[in-house]
């Protein structure tokens, strides 16, 4: 009897030695990618235990883990990030203001804004200044123009230049919203895949006066919450 006492004693000390090896007090630090700025108060959750911590006013942060385990890591405004611990040594987290993905955004509507001001040029070139919409004063007998009035009117460059400044205002509203409405943005906030994220995309798309004032926190917050009555939706629907 005492020998089975011996061994279970034995058993359960290493176990316990077993557990001590394998947590450990992870010691790390947050930076912004690119300014190399400290985070403070960034949110840094062990996946495994629900276990957290925040990192101090010098972007430092202390948290139990063992190698395997993976950490979430968020800050308002910044891109989050999943992190695998490999090793007790002090982790470098680096994260990415969220602000770059709106201003590649808006990099690419410039571009296309460029090409439809290029397009709107070669109408003039071609002889239509008042994009088929003549102003009444053409028709004044006192150095009024009555001949390009009705150019302007029944021309077929005019024409093809009305139609087309109708839809270039409809693209310049849309490329102001796909700053803050995109895929690639929706895909980064939710867990939408496929034809589910493409249905997303259509069903919630925001229109230009809902996104007038927004900034990118009110586009992720838009996001996530708009994602969370869809995938709601899908499920009592199921």
């Amino acid at each position: 009897m005492k020998h089975v006492k011996n061994i279970l004693l034995f058993i359960t000390l290493v176990i316990s030695l077993n557990a001590k090896a394998q947590n450990f007090v992870l010691k790390g630090v947050v930076i912004e990618k690119g300014s190399n700025v400290r985070i403070a108060f960034a949110a840094i959750t062990n996946i495994r235990s629900k276990m957290g911590a925040t990192s101090n006013d010098i972007g430092m942060f202390q948290l139990n883990a063992r190698n395997g385990d993976t950490l979430l890591i968020q800050k308002r405004n910044l891109t989050d990030q999943k992190i695998v611990v490999k090793t007790d040594d002090d982790l470098v987290i680096y994260l990415v203001r969220e602000s770059t993905m709106l201003e590649e955004v808006t990099v690419k509507g410039q571009t296309k804004k460029q090409e439809m001001e290029g397009i709107k040029r070669d109408f003039k070139r071609n002889g239509s200044f008042f994009e088929g919409k003549p102003p009444l004063l053409l028709l004044s007998p006192f150095g009024g123009s009555p001949l390009t009035f009705f150019y302007e009117l029944f021309g077929k460059t005019p024409a093809r230049a009305r139609n087309f400044n109708r839809y270039y205002k409809k693209e310049l509203s849309l490329i102001e919203v796909d700053k803050f409405f995109n895929k690639t943005l929706v895909a980064k906030n939710t867990t939408l895949t496929g034809k589910e994220l493409d249905k997303f995309l259509l069903d919630y798309y925001p229109t230009r006066s809902t996104t007038l004032n927004w900034n990118n926190y009110d586009a992720v917050k838009y996001i996530k919450e708009s994602a969370k009555k869809y995938t709601d939706t899908l499920k009592h629907n199921n």
